[in-house]
């Protein structure tokens, strides 16, 4: 929730958390008087009946609803100086911003005034380095506890640009300040308006330039972490001792994703038979991801534990209504598992398009689909026959989801469909094209039939005899 913005307004620098002298009282409307006209001397009451208002900020809160640099320069820069001077010695000049406009003022005795002065319109914060030290940090050395008002107040604000304010005669203090986290330091005898408004200038650009380098930064490891765990989810075909060539390509159709809702797995049990399955989970997301890698790994454990056909298929269905986000989604499937001799398979399909078949001297045709069954998650108890399916000798089987096939051709509404598709085939694999080239050719020729990547996800595997 965001923390509310308290109304500007001058204010004696009584109420700004200075100490009150014996003059403060008789002088009050001479002071108010000024304060209306310096403009730059904007600082809310400490013990103003506004501050209930204002929350404890918390890192968490000002990365989420810290305003674009934008909007704050469309009302000027607001500053807030933390020093505990009763004198009031520290004189900050009336500084204007880059368009003119004057800076606005707060001040703080301590830090405990300070985090209730850290609204979102606070850019820059001047600290005294002389301010008493906050409690003890047990984590830190003996040597550094002389910063460590400003260790915590970096903690406290680290979206915030900090000037560290000391003595021309403590220059190495200044400069250590810099070192922990300062965006410079500044000599407390030295101030004027022009240094001061460069200094405050020059902070909060850097600090809004550090701050959107450690953004990418973050983003960049994100998106690393997230490709070898993606990358880890794709499966690693287990076909040793397998005389069968496997080849496959896929392609996510969420922009900068490596997995997508399609999946599939190609394994050989201990009998020498070989199982090939590929799947379609309704949706694009990363859930509908995740839901296809449950249901690769159970295929998989089913399969080794000698399920097949629609015993194997009616427990995937118990699995995707348990593990599945919502009521309406469901997923596409088709197994086949290919005989020890490599001669003849058993195809199952649950409401996906029929794999592809090509033999030495015929042309590339679809496999029967007459007695395909539901998508799994449609009917609770549905059946999922499985066809007998003769292979020969020799052959190509191409197993594929409806990303292939959905692709548009041109400007129209026209899509390429199965029978595109089959002739795209025919014809690259009359060109001489193969395994690992004639899938890179097809998934080229379909996206440039489309004008450009598919929104789909798009998966094809290609097992050869």
């Amino acid at each position: 929730m965001p923390v509310p913005v308290p109304r500007q307004r001058a204010i004696p620098a009584v109420e700004g958390g200075q100490a009150q002298d014996a003059h403060s009282t008789t002088d009050m409307h001479d002071q108010q008087d000024r304060q209306d006209e310096r403009p730059t001397t904007d600082r809310p009451a400490a013990n103003d009946t506004q501050s209930a208002e204002y929350d404890q900020e918390t890192s968490a809160d000002e990365a989420a609803h810290a305003p674009a640099p934008a909007e704050r320069d469309a009302t000027g820069l607001t500053i807030l100086v933390i020093e505990d001077d009763p004198a009031g010695s520290l004189s900050i000049p009336e500084v204007p911003d880059a368009a003119g406009k004057p800076i606005r003022v707060r001040t703080a005795r301590n830090l405990t005034e300070a985090e209730r002065l850290l609204t979102d319109d606070v850019s820059c914060i001047l600290l005294d380095l002389a301010l008493p030290g906050a409690k003890p940090d047990r984590s830190e050395p003996e040597h550094q506890d002389e910063l460590r008002t400003l260790r915590h107040l970096l903690r406290l604000a680290p979206r915030r640009a900090v000037l560290a304010l000391t003595t021309s005669g403590d220059a190495e203090r200044g400069a250590e300040a810099v070192r922990v986290g300062a965006q410079d330091y500044l000599f407390r005898e030295e101030l004027d308006s022009r240094l001061l408004g460069r200094a405050i200038r020059y902070a909060v650009e850097r600090k809004r330039a550090d701050v959107a380098q450690q953004g990418l930064t973050e983003s960049r490891l994100r998106a690393q972490e997230n490709a070898r765990l993606e990358r880890g989810l794709l499966p690693k075909p287990l076909l040793d001792g397998s005389t069968l060539r496997f080849a496959s390509r896929y392609r996510p159709g969420r922009s900068r994703a490596l997995l997508g809702g399609d999946f599939y797995d190609t394994v050989r049990t201990p009998d020498g038979t070989v199982h090939a399955m590929i799947g379609d989970v309704c949706g694009h997301g990363p859930d509908e991801a995740a839901l296809g890698v449950e249901l690769r790994i159970a295929w998989r454990a089913l399969t080794f534990a000698g399920l097949c056909g629609d015993e194997l298929l009616s427990t995937l269905q118990q699995v995707l209504e348990h593990e599945r986000s919502d009521d309406e989604i469901f997923a596409t499937l088709c197994t086949v598992d290919i005989a020890p001799d490599g001669r003849r398979a058993g195809l199952c399909l649950a409401g996906h398009p029929a794999p592809l078949i090509a033999t030495p001297g015929r042309p590339a045709v679809l496999l029967p689909y007459e007695n395909n069954g539901p998508a799994l998650g449609l009917l609770p108890k549905a059946r999922w026959p499985r066809m007998q399916v003769e292979l020969g000798p020799e052959w190509s089987l191409m197993l594929y989801t409806d990303g292939l096939i959905e692709g548009r051709i041109g400007e129209g509404r026209k899509r390429l469909g199965q029978e595109g598709m089959v002739e795209m085939i025919r014809r690259q694999r009359a060109q001489g094209l193969t395994g690992e080239g004639l899938l890179e050719a097809a998934m080229n020729e379909v996206r440039d039939l489309n004008g450009g990547d598919l929104t789909d996800d798009v998966a094809v595997l290609l097992l050869d005899r």
